[in-house]
């Protein structure tokens, strides 16, 4: 595997991340603390592994430049934008959320997973779509 891989492995664990997050909301809708518990663990896991990826990838490489053009760019840029400002406040949300729901403050876990849960699907979903607009103009092979 080299560097120029990464984006696909990227790609990859973003929506495994945001199957694993979409499931533990499936199973603590049906009161099913244990697997809720299990698949919010591995979502952590998995994001972290993304994060780590992503990270070596743009350390070696920089920035990719969009090369579409037209409403698509537009479009693209919208769909950056919001994902980026919405990332940079996943990795806080999440320990905020994942420490509550260790020492047992289920109620504080609540209020602030009301919010952690949409914004991290929306970064791992819209992380994935900004991979296959990049794919779509040639950025990645």
């Amino acid at each position: 595997m080299s560097v120029q891989d990464l984006p696909h492995l990227n790609a990859a664990l973003n929506t495994l991340a945001a199957m694993l997050i979409f499931m533990g909301w499936v199973f603590i809708k049906n009161d099913q603390k244990t697997a809720h518990r299990n698949a919010m663990i591995l979502a952590v896991l998995v994001s972290a592994a993304f994060l780590t990826s992503y990270l070596i990838f743009h350390y070696h490489v920089g920035s990719v430049k969009y090369t579409g053009s037209g409403l698509v760019k537009y479009v693209y840029y919208t769909v950056l934008l919001t994902h980026v400002v919405l990332a940079a406040a996943v990795p806080v949300l999440v320990i905020i959320t994942v420490y509550r729901a260790a020492r047992k403050q289920f109620d504080k876990h609540k209020r602030i997973a009301r919010w952690t849960l949409p914004i991290w699907m929306y970064v791992s979903v819209t992380g994935v779509v900004v991979y296959l607009m990049l794919r779509s103009v040639n950025a990645y092979g």
